[in-house]
Formats: structure tokens, C-alpha cells, sequence
């Protein structure tokens, strides 16, 4: 499946000090509309696609932890600040990356949507799915299992 991915993929932060590679399919791809995204976005919502943890490695730099305060970790640069992977309380087996941060972003379409509840009114998304909050943990295997099979799964080049 991997052959398929092109994989590894590659990304970094704004300046370039937190770098990471990719070496495992996405299990899902999906956007966030809740206020703590919006926020530390500085955007309507954040893109994300969800890999599993042992397909993720930072190759240069580290993460340090900062943005919300609850239960999730969030991991930004150092130096720039920006917001580049979180690791969701309880689910040791995945990182959230956030797309943009990708070398090569621009294939991703988000499968589903979440926290539609604070979406703002004007957003309208190409999406398969919409959550008004974020989906429950029994949904997911679900969700991964859809994505998987999903014609509208992208095949980056």
C-alpha cells in the first residue's frame, strides 16, 4: 500500500528547525471547525490527517508542547511557533499532522468534518461526513474503515 502513497512523505514548520517524515499511509483525513482550532490556526478550521504513530518520526528538531490545555498534546516548533502534529489523549496509535505542513499539501481532501457545531456559517466543505462534535471513539474504526475504501481517497502523485 505504501507503493501506492509515494510514501515517505516529508514536512516541516514555517522556518524549517522541526522537520518530520511520513512513512505510513493516512488511516483518515479530515477538518476541524472547533474554536481551539480555529484559533490556533488563525483560520476558519485545521486540516489534519490522521497516520499511524509508528509511520511518523521527527527527523530534525523536536516538538514542544503548547496550545490548549486539556487533554491533547499539541506539538509546535521552537523557534517559529507554528503548530505542526498533535497526539490525541488515549490514542497512543495515531498523530494527528496537520496537512499544510506537508511538503506536498495540496492532494489532500478531507474525508470527513468535525465540530460542525462551531463551524463558521459561510464554510461549505467537499466532505463525506459531518460530525456536530468530534466523532465517538467506537465510530472510528468505522470512519478509518470508509476512508480506506473511499473513491474519493486522493492518490498523491
Amino acid at each position: 500500500m505504501s507503493d501506492d502513497w509515494k510514501l515517505p512523505w516529508t514536512g516541516r514548520c514555517l522556518c524549517g528547525d522541526l522537520r518530520f517524515e511520513i512513512s505510513a499511509p493516512p488511516l483518515l483525513s479530515m477538518a476541524c471547525h472547533c474554536r481551539g482550532c480555529q484559533r490556533l490556526t488563525a483560520s476558519a478550521f485545521s486540516l489534519s490527517i490522521m497516520v499511524p504513530a509508528e509511520g511518523f518520526h521527527v527527523t530534525k528538531g523536536e516538538g514542544v508542547k503548547g496550545g490548549l490545555r486539556g487533554p491533547h498534546d499539541q506539538f509546535f516548533c521552537d523557534s517559529c511557533k507554528s503548530w505542526v502534529y498533535t497526539k490525541p489523549h488515549g490514542i497512543d496509535w495515531i498523530v494527528n499532522v496537520r496537512t499544510t505542513m506537508l511538503d506536498e499539501p495540496g492532494w489532500d481532501l478531507p474525508f470527513i468534518e468535525v465540530m460542525t457545531s462551531e463551524k463558521l456559517p459561510w464554510i461549505d466543505l467537499p466532505v463525506d461526513r459531518g460530525f456536530e462534535a468530534f466523532p465517538e471513539m467506537d465510530d472510528y474504526q468505522q470512519l478509518i474503515a470508509d476512508y480506506a475504501e473511499s473513491s474519493k481517497r486522493p492518490d498523491p502523485a
